[in-house]
């Protein structure tokens, strides 16, 4: 309680002399090689993205891995990418073999994004690989990884906290928010997501539909 007294005798000092108490976003600035490219790099991208990329037609996935791979990007074979989803800095990102991202899927890669082989990040899922340090008045960035690892499922409209991973073969239920590791095999689900249970192996089956 002796901390919000605190806290509220701060604010209301503040708000008399309209000085910043927690974050002064005057003095808000990127550190020198934050962004991994230039300004000019950065906004052709942006300018790409939002047409070449944006407008491309739904099977356009090879064109779509091209233009990743020019401006960067780590990209696998048969990379699955929709024209919705969005990629902040392709340069940080590293896209495994045959993986999926969906429509209006979101890579916020400030940080660096990994997903791995045969992984799925679905429609509306945000991987945020960047935040801010609360505890400094500049509010600067910051900038910790996200990794998806091989044969994970990142279900519809989940948010991926900064420094998370997702364990391989782990699944996250649709609108669930993951603020911790989620551990191979396993299936979360929640906000906060948490545990429920591990993920049952699929029957192999051989070519023609049979199972072995």
């Amino acid at each position: 309680m002796n901390e919000l007294a605190d806290v509220n005798a701060l604010a209301k000092d503040g708000a008399q002399t309209n000085e910043p108490i927690f974050q002064d976003l005057s003095r808000f600035r990127v550190e020198p090689g934050f962004r991994g490219r230039s300004g000019m790099v950065v906004l052709l991208w942006q300018i790409v993205q939002d047409t070449l990329f944006a407008w491309s037609p739904q099977p356009a996935y090879g064109w779509r891995r091209f233009l990743l791979r020019l401006f960067g990007a780590q990209v696998g074979e048969g990379v699955i990418i929709r024209s919705t989803a969005r990629v902040t800095y392709p340069w940080k990102v590293k896209l495994g073999n045959h993986c999926w991202v969906g429509d209006h899927a979101e890579l916020y890669s400030l940080g660096p994004i990994a997903i791995g082989n045969n992984a799925v990040v679905s429609q509306k899922s945000y991987l945020c690989a960047g935040s801010h340090d609360p505890s400094d008045m500049t509010f600067p960035l910051t900038n910790p990884p996200v990794v998806v690892e091989d044969e994970a499922w990142v279900a519809t409209d989940c948010f991926i906290s900064p420094g998370v991973t997702i364990g391989r073969g782990a699944i996250v239920a649709a609108r669930s928010t993951v603020r911790t590791d989620i551990p191979p095999g396993t299936v979360a689900a929640g906000s906060p997501a948490t545990v429920r249970k591990m993920r049952a192996r699929p029957t192999r089956r051989l070519p023609g539909g049979a199972p072995s």
